[in-house]
């Protein structure tokens, strides 16, 4: 059975508020969040997929990837890693960018904070998403975004149970 996802859009503050408990102890949750070859697996919604070019998770490094659609189109964006707390939260400044990693103007930047918390189900995994304004955290949910990342996060579930 999938836990439900919960998924608040908050325009006055300009942020998002995503939280999921997943049947998994905190350490394998975390892995499946900082290992591009776990990330990989479920971080975009099918048909898409998620493949890595490089990742460097500490502080201050990188995690760059691209989403490849069905008819092998590609689109790229990268973490910036800031804090890390091991197995306790990190944060990160997402972008889209270009193949070669330089950001793509054109869209938004979000500030992530991704919290895990053993809880008596699990894991919970808390994501807050700050943008810089509401018309930014609007263009980034009419691209699909909440359906994407809930895709992706109710397939990290999937996985967790196989």
């Amino acid at each position: 059975m999938e836990s439900n996802i919960v998924f608040n859009k908050d325009f006055d503050s300009n942020s998002v508020y995503v939280m999921k408990v997943y049947d998994a102890e905190v350490s394998k949750v975390w892995d499946y969040f900082t290992k591009s070859e776990l990330l990989d697996q479920w971080w975009a919604p099918k048909p898409w997929k998620c493949e890595t070019v490089n990742q460097d998770f500490k502080e201050e490094g990188e995690w760059f990837y691209a989403m490849v659609g069905p008819e092998g189109e590609k689109h790229y964006a990268k973490v910036k890693y800031g804090k890390i707390m091991e197995h306790r939260s990190f944060d990160g400044i997402d972008v889209f960018c270009d193949e070669n990693g330089n950001v793509n103007e054109s869209f938004p930047e979000a500030k992530w904070l991704l919290g895990f918390t053993g809880v008596d189900e699990g894991t919970k995994v808390t994501v807050n998403i700050h943008f810089e304004s509401s018309e930014a955290m609007k263009q980034l949910i009419e691209m699909g975004f909440e359906e994407g990342f809930k895709m992706g996060l109710n397939q990290l579930e999937e996985i967790l149970k196989g």
